[in-house]
């Protein structure tokens, strides 16, 4: 199934959810659905005041709005989708250092994911410890391979999109897990040389990079976080924002939200 998402390409919209804590709102408005700036402040440990200023700030871009409230005083908050997504491939100077930003909030948010994970691991089963963790993996491939091998890994992730709209799809023992999907060149870009083919062997290529993100599709809090080497292809994302993150459009879904 394809998972609703709200599609960045404005610099001033980019920016303007370059911030921990709108992503983190998106995050749990997705995770947990409509709440007011008072329960939202409950939930992430800020004041009402800050809350309510990005809630207006993440409507301002399209990524909340109002929902109905149980009475006239009740004015909560919902999130328009499930997916954040932008596209990694502008030429635009303030376009693309507006993608770096976000980009550069993004990572920290995975960063800062992973080490709270690594953390509490050893709390864990071993049958979770197992199955979660770190690695990476070099593949020598084109921009155009690079772009197929990830529209094959989100066509498997999204076999399980069902059980992010619907948890009674959900299996019994499953639990929520980040796959916080990370592609980057492991070298810089060859110099321009005339020299044979000698000169440039070894030299990779392929696409700058991928997020999910993922904001992630839905949202949750405390999440099992597995790193396989992930918001929000050539889009960045951010599914869930408490995990924002990421990430359906990718890398650039990434998140990202992803």
């Amino acid at each position: 199934m394809s998972l609703p998402e709200v599609k960045l390409s404005d610099p001033k919209a980019l920016r303007g959810y370059a911030h921990p804590l709108r992503m983190a709102l998106i995050g749990l408005l997705r995770q947990q659905g409509p709440m007011t700036a008072t329960q939202a402040a409950e939930r992430l440990g800020e004041s009402v005041p800050n809350c309510s200023f990005h809630l207006r700030q993440l409507a301002k871009y399209g990524l909340a709005e109002r929902a109905p409230g149980a009475d006239a005083r009740e004015r909560p908050w919902r999130a328009t989708a499930l997916n954040t997504s932008w596209d990694d491939v502008s030429d635009d100077p303030q376009t693309r250092a507006a993608i770096d930003e976000l980009n550069a909030v993004q990572l920290a948010l995975y960063i800062r994911r992973a080490e709270e994970f690594l953390a509490r691991r050893a709390d864990e089963s071993t049958a979770w410890r197992a199955v979660t963790g770190f690695s990476d993996r070099p593949v020598h491939v084109t921009p155009d391979e690079m772009a197929a091998l990830s529209a094959r890994i989100d066509a498997l992730l999204a076999e399980y999109d069902d059980r992010i709209v619907d948890p009674t799809k959900r299996p019994a023992g499953s639990r929520k897990v980040s796959l916080m999907h990370l592609t980057v060149l492991a070298d810089p870009p060859p110099a321009a040389t005339t020299a044979g083919p000698a000169d440039t062997a070894g030299a990779s290529a392929g696409p700058a990079n991928i997020a999910g993100a993922s904001p992630g599709p839905a949202d949750t809090a405390s999440p099992t976080d597995t790193a396989a080497g992930s918001a929000d292809t050539a889009a960045g994302s951010t599914g869930d924002a408490t995990d924002p993150g990421p990430a359906a459009g990718r890398p650039g879904q990434p998140g990202g939200a992803r």
